[in-house]
């Protein structure tokens, strides 16, 4: 009884008091209110729609509507921006999210055949210097997480021009950006995650930055060039849909080789190690060892062509691994069967830490198990 005069009394209030009290909760519980009702959750998804003509038009609005919001009164202002370009049905929406993200996702009619398309992106760039002694007040929204979706020839001039403005920017994730074909990132050293997923045009791919901690791939293999050295303690290379341009050999991927090497979280398929990594490993013997590597997730076709000597070459250059999983996956890529010497691994290693091994994609549990313990008689020799 009590709980239901309770709801009556909140029923009754306006909208306006309802979104001043939100204001005094901290950013995660106030957007948890989101699920008392329909009502609670319109207040969050209230939109403000724009026509616009060019992409100017674009990068002026999306910027004025990221000033006003303020992250003490997350309801003062609509969370999200539509902007509608001319009569071609085509959409640009704008959301602000808490741990101040904006997440900038492209809608075109003409999604049958998109346009190939270049981008280079030049993030924070200009005015880094200037930034070391300023900082913005708790109530500005600054963009650091930054997610950009569906962006194709149509819009991306428009995010183009708006992105220099995020000085803060930190996290850059590029998904499903149909007819992207080389991508172009200038960053200075504030950007230190960067994700690229479902860009399946895809072939080349241009890093121009020196503080990257965490890279993550699935796609495609492209073309990688990156101008400087960077140090990943996590990197996804999730490349189970194999080679995205002809001609690739194993000394193109040996300056990404090089940025994998102190990675403590690694995603690697059976392929990209075989074709990609062992042949430029083999000389080296155990010169070149994984000392920081945690936890491996390892991406496999166990039905096409089934050898644990790829996977124990590996591992046998990971002394500090604790944690390995396994995914079987039927439609990942393969390649054809190589005569290099799987065997001829000179590492030393024990693999004390290994704590756990976990098996996905498996058909039986009989099957995991017994897999798990094939690894772990390998390991033992």
């Amino acid at each position: 009884m009590e709980k239901e005069i309770a709801y009556d009394l909140f029923g009754k209030l306006p909208n306006e008091i309802i979104c001043r009290i939100i204001s005094f909760l901290p950013s995660e519980s106030a957007l948890e209110t989101s699920l008392i009702s329909s009502r609670w959750r319109g207040l969050w998804n209230t939109t403000l729609a724009k026509q616009i003509t060019t992409d100017d038009d674009a990068a002026d609005a999306v910027s004025e509507f990221v000033s006003h919001f303020n992250q003490l009164d997350p309801l003062g202002h609509p969370r999200k921006l539509q902007l509608h370009f001319g009569k071609l049905g085509d959409l640009l929406l704008a959301t602000v999210a808490p741990n101040n993200k904006l997440r900038l996702e492209c809608s075109t009619e003409n999604r049958e055949n998109p346009r190939h398309f270049g981008w280079h992106l030049k993030l924070n760039h200009q005015r880094d210097q200037t930034l070391i002694s300023h900082q913005p007040s708790p109530s500005t929204f600054f963009v650091k997480i930054l997610y950009l979706k569906s962006v194709s020839s149509f819009g991306n001039e428009a995010v183009s021009s708006m992105i220099p403005s995020f000085e803060y920017l930190e996290k850059l994730k590029i998904i499903e950006c149909e007819g992207l074909q080389s991508l172009h990132i200038e960053s200075s050293p504030r950007l230190l995650s960067l994700t690229i997923f479902d860009c399946q045009n895809l072939k080349s791919l241009h890093l121009k930055t020196s503080k990257l901690r965490s890279f993550r791939y699935r796609g495609f293999v492209p073309h990688i060039w990156r101008e400087h050295h960077f140090n990943l303690a996590d990197a996804m290379l999730d490349f189970r849909q194999g080679p995205g341009y002809g001609g690739f050999k194993s000394s193109d991927f040996d300056p990404m080789l090089l940025t994998i090497k102190n990675a403590q979280v690694l995603t690697l398929c059976k392929w990209t190690f075989q074709t990609l990594i062992w042949p430029s490993l083999l000389p080296l013997q155990a010169n070149f060892i994984f000392y920081k590597l945690k936890e491996l997730w390892w991406i496999d076709n166990w039905e096409e062509r089934f050898s644990l000597d790829p996977l124990i070459s590996f591992i046998k250059l990971c002394p500090a691994l604790e944690q390995l999983y396994i995914t079987n996956d039927p439609k990942s890529y393969c390649m054809a069967r190589t005569a290099l010497p799987w065997k001829k691994v000179n590492a030393q290693t024990k693999l004390a830490h290994l704590k756990m091994i976990k098996l996905v994609g498996f058909t039986t549990e009989e099957d995991e198990t017994t897999l798990a313990e094939h690894i772990r008689e390998r390991l033992s020799h």
